[in-house]
């Protein structure tokens, strides 16, 4: 039974993977649980120290402070599951969480305000607008498929990023002069279509040409 964990650390932390020596703030853990529903599930092993090392779950209290985050920090509830694991005569609690079926799960950042929170790679990240109303109309397009009008805009954006590589939001606003919403909406539309991708970073978000 050890080996599944062993395994499991043996690949690091990861965009589905965070280990958690203790559990001593149920928000900052509420965060974890959302950014995972948010974006492609993961687990947290709880009894892991970040470098990898089996310290063991120290208390019953810490099942009740998962519990809390995912009942009273986040909104719409995360739903999660946890397993037991005995490694080296140590336990450690493994939470899995699930992609989010419907709407995206809220929790509170470091001042108490309910954010979107998504993983990128091993850290819990701020979801910006682009993303939020990407998601929304995703779920709210018609079988149909996205229409966008071609303008002279559209066409710069995309002549750049086959020049440059990459664009930011405020590039695209100063390359195009539109506003910052309708920059937005440029953006979502050729994610729509599956023409641009968003990269999130710990220092900036950029858009760029989607390999197919």
């Amino acid at each position: 039974m050890g080996h599944y964990i062993k395994n499991l650390i043996e690949e690091g932390e990861h965009q589905q993977l965070d280990f958690k020596y203790e559990i001593s703030d149920s928000k900052k853990i509420a965060r974890s649980l959302a950014a995972f529903a948010n974006t492609d599930g993961g687990r947290l092993l709880i009894g892991v120290k970040d470098n990898g090392s089996i310290a063991g779950v120290k208390s019953d209290e810490e099942f009740y402070m998962v519990e809390t985050a995912a009942t009273l920090y986040t909104k719409p509830e995360v739903l999660y599951s946890t397993r037991e694991w005995n490694v080296e005569g140590r336990q450690v609690v493994e939470v899995i969480v699930h992609p989010r079926a419907g709407k995206p799960h809220k929790a509170p950042d470091k001042d108490g305000n309910f954010k979107v929170f998504v993983r990128v790679k091993d850290q819990n990240l701020l979801a910006n607008t682009v993303l939020l109303t990407y998601w929304k109309r995703r779920e709210q397009e018609s079988p149909d498929g996205v229409f966008i009008h071609y303008t002279e805009k559209e066409d710069l954006l995309l002549k750049y990023l086959e020049k440059n590589g990459s664009i930011t939001l405020t590039r695209l606003i100063k390359l195009t002069s539109l506003n910052k919403r309708k920059a937005e909406m440029l953006l979502v539309d050729f994610m729509l279509l599956n023409i641009i991708e968003m990269i999130i970073t710990e220092n900036s978000v950029f858009y760029r040409i989607k390999d197919i």
